[in-house]
């Protein structure tokens, strides 16, 4: 059974920075939530709560990388 990966989850050494952006960045806290909605669809479709077409679900997967990818950006900036 795959699990939902929040951020504070995968970078748990980046907590103070997170919290900060949530605070002080719009774009962040938009990204961030983002990341938060596809995660959880794509841990729905892999878990068979819902389905999709395995296109979809690899599409879901793709922009869960980049969103994250993105935002560990902004932390490391």
């Amino acid at each position: 059974m795959q699990e939902h990966h929040p951020l504070i989850k995968d970078f748990p050494e980046l907590r103070d920075k997170i919290h900060e952006l949530k605070l002080s960045s719009a774009h962040f806290v938009k990204l961030e939530r983002e990341y938060e909605e596809v995660d959880k669809e794509v841990v729905r479709l892999e878990n068979g709560i819902e389905h999709s077409s395995s296109a979809e679900l690899e599409q879901k997967k793709l922009r869960r990388v980049a969103l994250k990818d993105e935002l560990y950006a902004m932390l490391k900036a």
